[in-house]
């Protein structure tokens, strides 16, 4: 475990997102390149070197607004910063995490289709291709609608929406089942107590979508499938989303992240890099070391904090942020 402190606005998020920029080829939290880039320069670049199941590791990762972005894995240049992902796993939690319980349907939606990519790297383009199936079923009943095209043309989207949806919430299921078991078990060591995930939705037919097609035709828009169903955080049988604490929020996230980590570990043979930003604020003495006793035994996690003093036990590494400057403790 390596702590990383200093004072607000000194640069500790800013190492995380390195950190993740380098290992997985995107930033958790700045929509674009520019963002990234230090004001006045003209590019960034992010080395790293480490092992990986005992292996050396590589990275370079260089940004060239408005260019694509450059990485080099172990000396050679991959074809698309995505490709990272393949290579090395890493899990963040930052505070805006917290919409994954507190937010709508869609955030918990999206952030188990993530998981599921990484725990079944085969089925990593299953939700982008269902995706691009409902966007042109969609499109084709608006051209129907409109006159433009017959109601013939869509029965091929309707036919592969079907299909992709099928595989998409066989996956999620399937995906909520390896990572629930933990999640729980971490949920209750961290005070939460009795919590649970469960999906909510049913895999959808040619039939089923045929059967809605005049109130599709009517809306525009498919109105049926995985792309509408919730994913469940709760804890005694209350929806935390609606009737959780800020704090018991905060829990359900860590939980999770902490669960998929754990199952990386187990299924891959290499644990990820956890990134921990912010995470010691809301917790209260009893679940600081109670999530200190969590992450202890497990692979690289870096933890920031305002204070060292915030952690209540001896990191393996400490690191002292101030602007521009990162240096031992």
């Amino acid at each position: 475990m390596v702590l990383i402190s200093g004072a607000n606005g000194a640069g500790k998020t800013n190492l995380l997102e390195a950190l993740h920029l380098g290992t997985q080829g995107f930033s958790p939290r700045a929509r674009s390149d520019v963002q990234m880039v230090r004001f006045g320069a003209q590019s960034a670049r992010v080395q790293l070197s480490g092992s990986r199941a005992e292996r050396p590791v590589e990275v370079e990762v260089t940004l060239m607004p408005p260019e694509s972005r450059r990485v080099r894995f172990n000396g050679s240049a991959l074809r698309s910063a995505e490709e990272l992902r393949g290579e090395l796993q890493t899990l963040v939690f930052t505070p805006d995490r917290l919409a994954v319980v507190k937010g709508g349907p869609a955030a918990r939606r999206a952030y188990l289709d993530r998981s599921l990519g990484r725990l079944f790297p085969s089925r990593i383009q299953l939700p982008a291709e269902y995706a691009a199936a409902l966007g042109q079923r969609n499109a084709a009943l608006r051209r129907v609608a409109a006159g433009a095209s017959s109601r013939e043309a869509l029965s091929p989207w309707t036919s592969a929406l079907a299909d992709l949806g099928t595989q998409l919430v066989n996956a999620r299921r399937e995906a909520l089942a390896l990572l629930t078991p933990s999640f729980e078990r971490n949920a209750e060591k961290l005070g939460l107590h009795s919590a649970s995930a469960g999906y909510d939705g049913e895999p959808t037919s040619t039939v089923d979508l045929e059967d809605r097609l005049e109130r599709d035709l009517e809306r525009g828009t498919t109105g049926l499938g995985p792309h509408l169903h919730e994913v469940r955080i709760e804890a005694a049988g209350r929806d935390l989303r609606s009737f959780g604490s800020q704090g018991e929020q905060r829990i359900a996230v860590l939980a999770l992240v902490l669960a998929e980590a754990e199952l990386i570990g187990e299924r891959t043979g290499a644990a990820p890099l956890v990134l921990l930003d912010d995470v010691l604020s809301e917790l209260d003495g009893d679940r600081r070391l109670a999530l200190c006793e969590l992450i202890g035994d497990s692979g690289q996690t870096l933890v920031t904090a305002t204070a060292a003093a915030a952690l209540p036990v001896q990191p393996t590494q400490s690191l002292v942020v101030t602007p521009g400057r990162v240096r031992s403790s």
